[in-house]
């Protein structure tokens, strides 16, 4: 009865705010079924006849703890406790919850003392706040960082999320040998901010298991995000200790699972890879070529306002651009048909609807004297405040553009595996038209380079063996975001191994004594 009461109050509350709100609130709810499977399994890993002491400090209307009165006696419960920042949400709750042997308190936890010893809790449950680092102002940031580093010693990254403050601030909230479980997004396994957390969980605790779900498994309805369980004991890793790691199906019967050893998870560069065969391939420690000691690997060109920089024949007429300030520049990949773009004898490329982009570094001032039509663009421009955009405000001048000239190879920047298809796409450039960062490019370093100066048709060979990296392992070094979407940094591309393109030209290896291994 009372489960059912919550769900109701739940709906209410979802209801009663946008998406947009909850989005930047990161309040979105955990599903009953999931919570429940969560307790059970946390559960599992406490003695028969064990007295919880309960905590949530991000409890909304209390689903972890609805689960838990479901799944244990109530004798054996010692004590339960939520922490809500929400008053709304805490007025539900307390109204849910009237009459429950549960102690609610209203704050931040973040900001909040931890309890006396003896009220600390054995069993911390929570589904932390999913509030993207763009959404906490510059002066939370400092508070959470400085909270970090007065409590553990540990420096997290300003492009955390709030959700990894959540969990690392727990720390001196739990009791010794406390079991912590954690639905966050399984993001922090790759990215680079979840250096910390990675450390955290390898060095301080007792890491049990990690299982993550499959990104075209939502888990909620609310939110793109490929979610992980987390789980650990309060207390220092023992020597050889393991940890399972599962993947996919749900969290009692997994697709797949894999036991390692927390010691060898430092030498692995993305934990995401587990359980998995190509785990292996991602060794940091590995002296295998990869593709950064062939290529330099740089997004594409990020504009600020594509409908202002990027225009097409129609508009370039209409305009009177001068062609100077104009260049060429490839379609997005969506409407890039063919994976080869040929050039004409000026070199632009064999593309239609032809594209430009609109890049000219001359003052303002110049621009009114010696080119009337672009000074008029631009000023339409400014009444629409393009020149006020974050990117704009940090050029000079605002209509410059970064500079990325033309890469003969190209690899999409993130895409969907459609029908088990590679999300990924290298495309062959034989044009001088650049891109934007929906693409990555690649530029030959100097000795590949000159190989391909000297053999046109190496050009070809190379391009064919980068398209022979299998999929898994593309897939593998980048990451992947809720309802499948995939997506590859430039560091992240540079990582994965370049045996296809050895094995097609094995001359190239000898590049490699003298090429530098660091992007």
């Amino acid at each position: 009865m009372t489960e059912s009461l919550r769900m109701e109050a739940q709906r209410r509350l979802d209801a009663s705010r946008s998406g947009p709100e909850r989005n930047r609130l990161g309040q979105f709810a955990t599903p009953p079924a999931l919570a429940q499977e969560i307790v059970e399994q946390a559960l599992s890993f406490l003695p028969a006849r064990a007295k919880v002491r309960f905590m949530d400090p991000a409890f909304g209307t209390g689903a972890f703890y609805s689960a838990l009165l479901q799944a244990w006696p109530s004798s054996g419960i010692a004590g339960a406790a939520g922490i809500e920042i929400d008053a709304d949400v805490l007025q539900e709750a307390k109204r849910v919850w009237r009459g429950a042997d549960l102690h609610l308190t209203i704050g931040d936890f973040t900001q909040l003392p931890p309890p006396d010893d003896d009220l600390k809790p054995n069993l911390l449950i929570c589904n932390p706040p999913y509030v993207r680092h763009h959404h906490l102002g510059a002066e939370q940031k400092t508070r959470l960082k400085a909270a970090v580093y007065r409590e553990l010693g540990l420096s997290l990254d300003g492009l955390a999320g709030l959700y990894s403050y959540f969990l690392l601030l727990c720390d001196n909230w739990m009791a010794p040998d406390a079991l912590a479980v954690w639905l966050i997004p399984s993001e922090f396994m790759d990215v680079n901010y979840g250096a910390t957390i990675k450390q955290y969980l390898r060095e301080r605790v007792s890491l049990l298991r990690i299982h993550r779900f499959n990104p075209e498994s939502v888990q909620f309805d609310d939110a793109l995000v490929t979610s992980a369980v987390v789980m650990f004991r309060n207390c220092p890793p023992a020597n050889d200790c393991t940890v399972e790691f599962t993947y996919g199906g749900s969290l009692t019967q997994p697709s797949d699972r894999q036991t390692m050893k927390v010691d060898a998870l430092a030498d692995l560069s993305k934990w995401s890879a587990l359980p998995g065969e190509l785990a292996a391939s991602l060794y940091t420690s590995e002296a295998s070529p990869r593709l950064r000691d062939f290529f330099t690997i740089r997004r594409g060109i990020a504009t600020g306002d594509n409908s202002f920089f990027v225009l097409d024949e129609r508009q370039v007429i209409q305009n009177k651009i001068p062609a100077c300030f104009l260049k060429p520049l490839l379609p997005s990949p969506k409407n890039l048909l063919a994976n080869e773009i040929l050039a004409d004898k000026d070199g632009a490329p064999v593309l239609t609807p032809k594209r430009y982009l609109l890049d000219c570094g001359l003052s303002e001032k110049a621009v009114e004297v010696e080119y009337p039509d672009l000074w008029a663009y631009l000023q339409n421009g400014k009444s629409k405040r393009n020149n006020e955009r974050y990117l704009s405000r940090h050029r000079k001048p605002w209509y410059s553009q970064e500079q990325r000239p033309a890469a003969p190879f190209l690899c999409t920047y993130m895409g969907r595996a459609v029908d088990g298809g590679n999300p990924f796409r290298f495309i062959l450039n034989h044009s001088n038209a650049t891109a934007l960062n929906v693409y990555l490019l690649l530029y030959p370093k100097p000795q590949l380079a000159g190989a391909l100066h000297d053999d046109e048709e190496l050009k070809k060979v190379v391009w064919a063996a980068l398209g022979e990296i299998g999929q898994n392992v593309l897939v593998q070094h980048g990451r992947v975001y809720g309802g499948g979407l995939h997506k590859l940094e430039p560091r992240e591309l540079a990582n994965a191994p370049a045996t296809t393109i050895i094995n097609a030209h094995p001359a190239l290896a000898k590049s490699l004594v003298t090429q530098p291994t660091l992007l």
